[in-house]
């Protein structure tokens, strides 16, 4: 019998129309999302535009709802179900929904604050993220020691090997990636995000975050959660609200989050959410793992049974 996970994608997956080839089976749920968030959400993610969906206030629970949609059909149509979870940023609070830690009705509220509060915490264009592939983390994290000079610059994504994503006031941001080009990044690219996420510029944030957190109720989940911000099977409720807290502000340790799941016995990756992000990532983390999509309608081939 393989040991499964199932995988929550982050920023960066979103885009206008996607779901659209299963608009009946997830309507419901975009509709109790839509109630709580006092806009309608489905007309975003359907019509746009983009530039709007991109907004990290707009974004994160509307990769949250298509994830969690995603997830309950596959369960629905006959998946048997993961053993562990995690999801990269955004993701863990739908793998936390997965893992029945956390409702959905509570878990679209506060991504909805969580964008709100990440993106007040710095003007649109005074910083963003940069993804670096090619280099070491090491010859990532030289780049940005040198080209700091007094602002924020860090490793925010440690995505797989040979590659990094770092963040950070924007002048840091392009010095580092011009120090990146130098050091010989086979490429260097700017990211569809609004703020610069897992740095210190959003503690300001995460403090705000914590005081939100502490209003809702979390519970023992029912599978353990590979959280971000340590890569550790994390199970107590108080232990989780605090690393949601920290990672908001701390790198997302990817590679090593799927190296706990893969040291666990894991074996079969399930990604849930729009887009492949995730199953490229965990391919270049470890080629022998079978790995499934499920970013439109699940049929019985990439079910796992």
């Amino acid at each position: 019998m393989t040991k499964l996970a199932y995988v929550f994608p982050g920023q960066g997956s979103q885009e206008v129309g996607m779901l659209n080839e299963v608009e009946a089976e997830v309507l419901d749920i975009f509709t109790d999302a839509s109630s709580l968030l006092g806009y309608d959400l489905w007309e975003l993610v359907q019509e746009g535009p983009q530039e709007k969906l991109n907004q990290t206030e707009f974004t994160q629970p509307a990769l949250l709802t298509a994830s969690i949609a995603l997830y309950r059909l596959a369960l629905a149509r006959g998946d048997r179900g993961p053993e562990l979870v995690a999801g990269h940023s955004l993701g863990e609070y739908s793998a936390l929904v997965a893992a029945g830690c956390l409702s959905f009705r509570d878990a679209v509220v506060l991504v909805q604050q969580r964008g709100q509060l990440m993106q007040s915490a710095m003007p649109l264009g005074e910083g963003g993220m940069t993804a670096v592939l090619g280099l070491s983390d090491a010859q990532v994290q030289q780049a940005c020691d040198i080209a700091s000079q007094g602002e924020v610059i860090q490793i925010a994504n440690y995505n797989s090997p040979g590659q990094a994503v770092i963040a950070g006031q924007q002048s840091a941001l392009e010095r580092a990636g011009s120090l990146c080009k130098e050091a010989g990044a086979r490429r260097v690219m700017m990211l569809e995000v609004s703020a610069p996420f897992h740095t210190e510029l959003m503690r300001p944030a995460a403090e705000s975050m914590a005081a939100a957190l502490d209003r809702v109720t979390f519970v023992v989940p029912d599978m353990p959660v590979v959280q971000n911000i340590n890569a550790r099977l994390e199970s107590d409720p108080e232990q989780i609200k605090s690393n949601l807290v920290a990672q908001m502000y701390g790198a997302v340790r990817w590679t090593d989050t799927i190296q706990k799941m893969l040291a666990e016995g894991v074996d079969t990756f399930v990604e849930s959410g729009p887009g492949k992000v995730l199953s490229g990532l965990i391919r270049r983390i470890d080629r022998t793992v079978t790995m499934r999509t499920i970013s439109t309608l699940p049929t019985p081939e990439v079910l796992a049974k």
